[in-house]
C-alpha cells in the first residue's frame, strides 16, 4: 500500500485529467468553486471522481493534502 504524499499533478492523473502544469492552471481558472460548496459536490466531477475525492477526505487518506490544495485553489477562483 502506498502511503506517500501525493502532489497536485498526481491527483489530476488519478482523476483521469491532464496533469500538465498548463492543464492544471486552465482547470483551476475555468472551474471556480464557491467557498460554501464541498469539492466533491461540484457539478463538474463524474460520479467516480466525486467518490474518490469524498473518500480521500473522509478517510484522511494519502491523497487528502492534494485534495485540500485543489479545493483551496478552486475556492480562490469561486
Amino acid at each position: 500500500m502506498d502511503t506517500g504524499h501525493h502532489e497536485l499533478a498526481e491527483l489530476f492523473a488519478q482523476l483521469g485529467l491532464d496533469n500538465s502544469a498548463k492543464a492544471i492552471n486552465q482547470f483551476v481558472q475555468s472551474h471556480p468553486l464557491p467557498v460554501e460548496m464541498a469539492l466533491a459536490e461540484a457539478p463538474f466531477w463524474s460520479a467516480s471522481q466525486a467518490a474518490f475525492l469524498r473518500q480521500s477526505l473522509d478517510c484522511d487518506a494519502e491523497w487528502s493534502d492534494a485534495v485540500d490544495t485543489l479545493a483551496t485553489l478552486l475556492q480562490q477562483r469561486g
